[in-house]
């Protein structure tokens, strides 16, 4: 029985599914976005995240813990250029952000066998969806609701103008 057990094989041996991954990885760091089914978008989603967590700056205040998380993303990726990216321009572009680092789009179905087809980018990188949303306020509420009360705006007072300098 495989109670509890929700990982996607993908119909691939250990060894082969580790490799796809860790390529479609670094090709995901490489160019910043990548097409590829709904099924290996989400389990790439599930293997980078954690990756570029360690990529962050806070998370390599000392050498020991910098040199330590590289070493971890170098075994899981297998590609120097891909480990320089993440932690140089991929970690500091992500450093405000608490997580969710990739969006899944779905684009519909792929022409030869119909599979279900999505486009996987890195969230921030995107400067066409992100460019109509304004910054969020990074402030944290409490649930009791105990903030100020809205104030009603004052009535403007409008002053007649002499329309003869016209």
């Amino acid at each position: 029985m495989r109670h509890g057990k929700k990982f996607n094989h993908l119909g691939r041996t250990a060894a082969h599914r580790k490799a796809m991954l860790a390529n479609m990885a670094c090709s995901l760091i490489e160019h910043k976005r990548i097409n590829t089914t709904v099924a290996k978008a989400k389990a790439l989603k599930q293997f980078i995240e954690p990756l570029i967590t360690k990529s962050k700056a806070e998370n390599n205040q000392t050498i020991e813990k910098g040199t330590h998380n590289r070493r971890v993303v170098f075994s899981n990726l297998r590609d120097k250029h891909a480990v320089t990216e993440l932690f140089g321009d991929v970690a500091e572009k992500i450093g405000d952000r608490p997580g969710g680092y990739t969006r899944i789009i779905k684009l519909g179905n792929r022409l030869g066998d119909n599979a279900d087809m999505a486009m996987i980018e890195l969230v921030d990188y995107n400067e066409i969806y992100n460019a109509d949303k304004p910054a969020k306020k990074t402030t944290r509420r409490s649930r009791r609701g105990g903030g100020a009360k809205k104030a009603t705006p004052a009535p403007v007072e409008t002053t007649a103008t002499d329309d003869s300098e016209e």
